[in-house]
């Protein structure tokens, strides 16, 4: 699985470095509004919106997969957090809207990105394997999203964007944690996938934090 998801988001990142050189010829229930009318109009490169387009489907990822898990085994970190990712997708549609750029949301469980697909359809399996398992899923998808929002970040200089990203990865670490309580008391353990060791356990010394603030 691993292999797996470094393929799609070295594909992804490939994209995006690509388009942003063309264009230069961008269980806690946090607050992830941000208002988009105080930051100045900027025009998005194609990157931004490669950027943006991907993260909405990443969230909708994590959404659709704590959805599943929460009806499979009545978990209320995954009732609640579901409730923060379709804050995340909201945040990502508003930019989306406010820069005109189509988009659409596929039903639950559909991507059209094939490789977030893959992910979706191998986390229902091995989460109905045990509350272990579940736990050990949600802290990955968050591990990943901390990472994959970074790189974004890294390759954006549209304002708004690296705003709405900061404030989400702001929530992922919160959910990270949440997770990682949850699994820690079902008896598991997780070791980070995508984030270094290193900034894994400077996460978890830190308390939860205020998003938005």
């Amino acid at each position: 699985m691993k292999n797996s998801v470094l393929r799609h988001f070295a594909i992804v990142l490939m994209l995006v470095t690509f388009f942003y050189a063309c264009s230069n010829n961008n269980d806690d229930i946090e607050n992830t509004d941000v208002n988009n009318n105080d930051i100045t109009d900027e025009v998005l490169t194609d990157a931004d919106e490669v950027a943006l387009l991907f993260m909405l489907e990443e969230e909708k990822l994590a959404r659709d997969t704590y959805a599943y898990l929460y009806n499979l085994w009545s978990i209320k970190q995954f009732a609640n957090i579901k409730k923060s990712e379709q804050t995340h997708m909201n945040a990502i549609e508003d930019l989306l809207v406010k820069y005109n750029v189509a988009y659409a949301i596929l039903p639950d469980g559909v991507f059209n990105n094939k490789d977030l697909q893959d992910l979706y359809n191998q986390f229902v399996i091995n989460g109905a394997i045990d509350k272990v398992n579940a736990f050990k899923i949600g802290a990955t998808i968050e591990d990943l999203d901390i990472v994959d929002l970074q790189t974004l970040i890294n390759n954006t200089e549209t304002t708004s964007i690296i705003s709405v990203f900061k404030n989400l990865q702001c929530g992922s670490r919160n959910h990270l944690r949440s997770f990682i309580t949850g699994l820690k008391n079902a008896g598991g353990t997780y070791i980070p996938q995508f984030l270094t060791q290193a900034e894994y356990d400077a996460i978890l010394l830190e308390d939860n934090e205020k998003c938005n603030q």
